[in-house]
């Protein structure tokens, strides 16, 4: 069962957190999830049978500016680390493992760079590169919609949501046709957070287009604990390049490319990388 909360942080904000736990919490690993954008934080319902055979909990929430989370203007990709890190405090949660997808993977990966002591193992799919990173061809093979949209957000804010109106406008399809099985099969459930992201206005997500080409606040050579990187090597959104200049960076990273798979449908594989995570954080 998910239940939902409301934790207020130090300098006024709230999150709309989301705490999924088995019937032993106290015994459980605590997996922070990272959603995508744009997405709400609700726990990834179809990797609970993988959380349950690993004796999981998901702990999660709404993104500054998604759903009810209280909007934090200017934020940096670095800050959902204190976001963390409180929402822990507040459940009374020591150390912790993270997973992101999409736009999370990049917050997942702060996690992993600024709270060194609290973290266990990390899990970053289909993630982008700190924008400008050198020796990546940042927007090579990115869908002409992703990379005007990234490009409007590198020129601000009103760009941005003049680009993101017109694109509403753009029926073109982001996705492979393994994305499209992948979003009528096992991860349907991501259109409905999604339309819930969308019900709530586009301003979640223009706050995480412009934290993600902006400077994100830590450096992934930094980080020390397990990661493992997912992506799919027909990934449209956020070409592989991305994954595997993540991979050669992060010194702890282990790269899981698989081959004939898109931004979504790599998910499909979400289960397995569960598992690892289960076994970095108790090894």
């Amino acid at each position: 069962m998910v239940t939902e909360f409301e934790c207020t942080l130090s300098d006024g904000r709230v999150l709309h957190g989301y705490d999924a736990a088995p019937g032993d919490a106290d015994e459980a690993l605590a997996v922070f999830w990272h959603h995508g954008t744009p997405n709400t934080g609700a726990p990834p319902e179809p990797l609970f049978p993988a959380a349950a055979r690993n004796g999981i909990r998901w702990v999660s929430y709404d993104r500054p500016s998604y759903g009810t989370s209280t909007a934090h203007p200017g934020r940096d990709v670095a800050s959902a680390a204190a976001d963390v890190a409180a929402l822990a405090d507040a459940l009374g949660i020591g150390r912790f493992a993270v997973m992101g997808h999409s736009g999370g993977g990049p917050h997942a990966l702060a996690c992993a760079a600024l709270l060194p002591d609290r973290m266990l193992s990390v899990v970053s799919g289909s993630s982008l590169a700190p924008f400008g990173a050198d020796g990546l061809d940042w927007f090579a093979d990115m869908t002409p919609a992703s990379v005007a949209e990234l490009r409007a957000a590198t020129q601000g804010r009103a760009a941005l949501e003049r680009q993101l109106a017109a694109d509403g406008e753009d029926e073109t399809s982001p996705f492979t046709p393994a994305d499209e099985a992948a979003l009528s099969g096992p991860w349907s459930w991501l259109a409905g957070v999604a339309g819930d992201a969308f019900g709530a206005g586009l301003d979640g997500m223009v706050d995480d287009d412009l934290a993600l080409v902006a400077p994100w606040g830590f450096e992934p050579g930094r980080i020390t604990v397990p990661v493992l990187l997912i992506h799919g090597d027909e990934d449209q959104m956020v070409p592989c390049a991305h994954g595997q200049w993540l991979a050669r960076h992060c010194p702890s990273a282990e790269l899981r490319l698989y081959p004939g798979e898109g931004h979504v449908s790599v998910l499909n594989f979400a289960e397995a990388a569960v598992d690892w995570l289960g076994e970095h954080a108790r090894s």
